[in-house]
């Protein structure tokens, strides 16, 4: 059997590092969305959300089922209450409707860990410059408010969508964890990605450049495409 060696060298010292702040229920208001702490006065408007067409799809790899009305509503009494995950509802900053919520989780403030998950964004945030912002604020909370050094996003393996969408945003994939969960009964290995507190300045440059106004057509369609890594 072979031996173990003995490590020879440390990670480098973090001078003045202390654990970071627990996230609470905030308000982060932007252009073209809005993140509000989940509450009944979302309810209407993301149930309609989370049933409208292609609801199986969305649900697919969450752990919970597409919901009835009182299953919905079970959903986000518990989410209200909950702080880990942090729940927010997205809304969209013109209408003020509410089309889909994410969540904060696995959240580790003594290592300045966080993770986006729970992520439900209806048809009328998915793939519009609503959800790039909605995961640019919380980024940015994340980094710039809160003092986080990893933010991360975790995916079934399977799902591409979410894959895709990971490296558009800016995170780098790091690995599967083989075999990681049983969700609803099936296996799942679960995709890494993260970014950390030295690549996000270059990052927050990049959503800054793509969700200002000058970059959108009248009809709302992107002029430039987002460009998160050099």
């Amino acid at each position: 059997m072979e031996k173990v060696r003995p490590m020879e060298k440390v990670g480098p010292v973090l001078p003045g590092w202390v654990p970071r702040p627990a996230p609470e229920p905030v308000v982060l208001p932007g252009r073209w969305c809005r993140l509000e702490p989940i509450s009944p006065a979302h309810a209407d408007d993301l149930y309609a959300a989370s049933v409208a067409d292609g609801a199986d799809d969305r649900f697919r790899y969450l752990f919970e089922d597409v919901p009835d009305r009182p299953a919905f509503d079970a959903w986000l009494t518990a989410a209200q209450a909950g702080r880990d995950p942090l729940t927010v509802a997205v809304l969209d900053a013109l209408t003020g409707r509410c089309g889909g919520r994410q969540s904060l989780i696995r959240i580790t403030p003594e290592f300045g860990v966080i993770e986006l998950g729970s992520i439900l964004w209806g048809p009328g945030v998915a793939r519009t410059r609503i959800a790039t912002e909605a995961l640019y604020l919380t980024a940015r909370h994340v980094f710039d408010d809160l003092g986080y050094r990893r933010f991360e996003w975790k995916c079934d393996s399977l799902n591409a969508a979410s894959r895709q969408a990971a490296l558009r945003f800016g995170f780098r994939f790091e690995g599967t964890f083989r075999q990681h969960m049983v969700v609803k009964g099936r296996n799942r290995d679960t995709a890494w990605y993260a970014i950390t507190d030295d690549e996000w300045p270059q990052l927050r440059e990049a959503y800054q450049r793509w969700l200002d106004p000058s970059n959108f057509d009248p009809d709302g369609a992107q002029r430039s495409r987002l460009v998160t890594r050099r």
